[in-house]
């Protein structure tokens, strides 16, 4: 059986950035993007491998020198919003104005044309569907935010597992979901995040291989901060906490073996765009 390429995506926030913590008070809290960040592009050249960095607009205007060496050292550079709102609790005008505002710090500090988009929360859901729509407006050709599971803060659970190109307002755009299993006639998240500490790797990887023999690549996400198991902790709702803190130092020892197990690559490569 021939090797399938996989996708390797990070979404590029800092650790509290994801928290729903308004970002009027992100100041009063530790900045460790730089550290997580460049643990994890250090890990992934001992790799070899490259990956879409979904940068979060917010961090590329406070951080423009990590963009650059994201991209330097040969990833891919799409973008993650702005400020890591819910998309589906934003005005179309309000969504329009923050990712042209991602999309105008990153792309000249990325040297190319960013033409890809993960959501803050896979926040593209029933209720936020037009988004597709101001994507492609501004030059988009994919995304990757539609998730097809059944979850409190995000999902569609009947939209196609696999890539599949949606008409936004005449325009096509390419969607590119993060993988799930189907277990029991339902969809099950088996590709990165808290999923990927929560489960047992023997899961993970068998995932992945049921994945890759049907033809697909499988779709993997993490963020820098859970390669920072010494993050603050702070109280938070508990079932968010649950997930956030959960085996953290698990992650970098997961990660590296998943990265010997199967070939990985960035999302642009997988579609053939760029």
């Amino acid at each position: 059986m021939p090797v399938v390429r996989n996708v390797l995506t990070v979404d590029f926030e800092d650790w509290y950035q994801g928290l729903e913590i308004p970002m009027d008070r992100w100041r009063g809290f530790e900045d460790r993007i730089e550290r997580s960040g460049r643990r994890l592009l250090d890990l992934f050249d001992e790799s070899g491998v490259k990956a879409t960095f979904f940068v979060l607009g917010h961090v590329a205007e406070l951080h423009p020198e990590l963009v650059r060496e994201i991209a330097h050292r040969g990833h891919e550079v799409g973008t993650h919003g702005y400020s890591h709102s819910f998309i589906y609790r934003q005005s179309p005008d309000e969504f329009r104005r923050e990712l042209g505002r991602s999309l105008d710090l990153l792309r000249p500090l990325s040297g190319k044309d960013v033409i890809g988009h993960r959501a803050p929360f896979f926040s593209v859901t029933r209720d936020s569907l037009w988004a597709l729509d101001v994507m492609a407006e501004l030059g988009l050709r994919y995304d990757s935010s539609i998730f097809p599971v059944l979850n409190y803060r995000y999902g569609i659970v009947d939209a196609p597992r696999w890539r599949h190109e949606v008409d936004a307002g005449g325009r096509r755009i390419v969607e590119f979901p993060v993988s799930t299993a189907r277990i029991f006639g339902k969809n099950i998240p088996v590709a990165g995040g808290a999923y990927f500490r929560i489960y047992p790797y023997a899961l993970t990887r068998a995932a992945i291989r049921a994945i890759n023999r049907e033809g697909h690549p499988a779709v993997f996400y993490l963020h820098p901060w859970e390669l920072d198991p010494g993050h603050p902790r702070i109280p938070l709702p508990r079932r968010v906490a649950l997930t956030h803190y959960f085996r953290l130092d698990v992650t970098e020892r997961r990660l590296r073996r998943l990265l010997r197990d199967f070939t990985f690559g960035p999302m642009k490569e997988a579609l053939g765009v760029g």
